[in-house]
């Protein structure tokens, strides 16, 4: 399959040095609109940029995009009218519309689209999963330094989203209402946020993401029936604490004992493996049709509703109080 990456940015480098060497694709080069930067990735890993975006389309089989969010849906629409197959960084578009123009085309075309939502393919997930059974409550953290790429759009689109496809994978349903605040700091945007969604099976996740964190913090903590799992995305690893099996109820209740008298502590494993690679090898797969798409274009513009409605609650929430404040000091 023939491969090609759109944007050749911090995040479209890595695109690019990955697919290399992919198995199954081979990648035919990149395109970037920065003729600079187009040159200096090319020289740096020996792989072809290409003067159009035209030109990559006519090349390629399929393609990824990683340009800015705002231009998503222009790149993606030209190359879903001529068949490409295409893995979408995230948020899949800026705007609900988009997305639906986007995921109509691929219809009409049978192209596939996937959604870049990596976290899926972090080795901490792919370890809980199997442990994973009608989560009650997610409590979601992911913190990060303030870095300007990104900074133009709100910190629920930049980071947040990530936990958001989590929380639905997860939960394996759909979010029926949510609470949000969060407020602009370092940019004009929305730099700190915190949502709490609910969902129909009663399921509660409570989500935090910060770009004006001193330190990096991705971690996730599900409480169901059967447990507590605590994962650290960072680390790629965590555990899994249940009621050990052969807990003796009557003796816990004649006295004290320590946690491990009555708890098991299980390390939650997964095969090693990047998580972009592991992306790349599943969208090739889909495209090939050995698989289904793990993350499709509907799976992200689902996420992205659930962004925008956050962001538009907070929106709310930042007018009422500005009225309130402004009816008092009259």
């Amino acid at each position: 399959m023939k491969i090609g990456v759109v944007g050749a940015g911090g995040l479209g480098r890595h695109h690019i040095r990955i697919l290399r060497d992919v198995p199954g694709a081979e990648l035919v080069g990149f395109y970037d609109v920065n003729d600079e930067r187009a040159r200096q990735v090319s020289s740096e890993l020996g792989v072809r940029a290409l003067s159009t975006l035209e030109a990559l389309v006519d090349a390629a089989d399929a393609l990824t995009i990683v340009v800015p969010t705002p231009s998503h849906f222009d790149v993606a629409k030209k190359a879903l009218e001529r068949g490409r197959h295409l893995l979408i960084e995230k948020p899949i578009t800026a705007t609900l519309a988009e997305a639906d123009e986007l995921l109509a085309i691929a219809n009409r075309t049978g192209a596939i689209v996937q959604t870049g939502h990596v976290e899926r393919f972090n080795r901490a997930i792919r370890a809980a999963l199997p442990y994973v059974e009608e989560p009650r409550f997610i409590e979601s953290d992911r913190l990060a330094p303030f870095n300007p790429r990104g900074a133009d759009v709100a910190v629920v689109l930049d980071l947040m989203i990530h936990d958001i496809d989590l929380v639905r994978t997860l939960v394996g349903a759909r979010a029926t209402s949510i609470h949000a605040v969060g407020i602009p700091i370092l940019t004009p945007n929305i730099d700190i946020a915190n949502a709490r969604l609910t969902f129909a099976s009663g399921a509660v996740a409570n989500i935090t993401a910060s770009r004006v964190s001193r330190e990096r913090m991705r971690k996730v903590r599900i409480f169901q029936h059967s447990g507590y799992l605590s994962l650290d995305l960072a680390a790629g690893n965590g555990e899994f604490y249940r009621l050990r099996r052969d807990l003796n109820l009557a003796a816990l209740a004649q006295g004290a004992l320590g946690v491990d008298d009555f708890v098991e502590r299980i390390p939650l494993e997964a095969p090693e493996g990047e998580p972009l690679r592991l992306e790349f090898e599943s969208f090739i797969r889909a495209v090939q049709g050995e698989a289904e798409v793990p993350v499709t274009g509907e799976d992200g513009r689902e996420a992205l509703a659930v962004a925008l409605e956050i962001v538009a609650e907070i929106e709310r929430s930042v007018q009422a109080a500005a009225i309130a404040m402004a009816t008092q000091r009259a």
